[in-house]
């Protein structure tokens, strides 16, 4: 894991313009510190929705687990069907 960017709050009032500038062109957080302590982290929009399509991602394969266990959920067989009927265009 990268350790991330870490920048002062008061460079960050200075030239935020400047620091949200760089943000853009970035997939990494910035770490907002005051007096030596982590205050906030911020990320360009485009780090912020991989990162919650990533979570929610890992949310649903947590609910199939929980589904596998329980034994409920679809075969594989009637998911493929499904998936294949969507990739053609038509209703299952």
């Amino acid at each position: 894991m990268k350790i991330p960017d870490i920048i002062p709050v008061t460079d960050l009032r200075q030239d935020a313009a400047a620091v949200f500038k760089k943000l853009q062109h970035s997939v990494g957080r910035l770490v907002v510190t005051q007096r030596g302590r982590a205050i906030a982290v911020i990320q360009s929009i485009d780090a912020y929705e991989k990162s919650e399509h990533d979570r929610e991602l890992l949310r649903l394969l947590a609910v199939g687990e929980k589904d596998i266990a329980a034994g409920e959920g679809h075969t594989l067989a009637s998911v493929l069907k499904e998936a294949d009927a969507l990739l053609e265009g038509g209703d299952s």
